[in-house]
């Protein structure tokens, strides 16, 4: 049974990851730049592969 609420749960986490990235990449390139995001960045931001203090851009 914890196997089975395991599976869905990740199924969960990904098709969530999935609609943040399709929203964000209908964003434009200056609304992205006000949340401090590159579009190349989107996939590695819905993974939370990346935070905005260990990024380091200059603006």
């Amino acid at each position: 049974m914890t196997t089975m609420f395991s599976a869905i749960s990740r199924v969960l986490c990904h098709v969530e990851r999935r609609v943040a990235m399709t929203r964000l990449r209908e964003l434009d390139d200056d609304a992205l730049k006000d949340i401090g995001l590159a579009r190349s960045e989107i996939e590695a931001a819905a993974y939370g592969r990346m935070t905005a203090y260990a990024r380091g851009r200059k603006r």
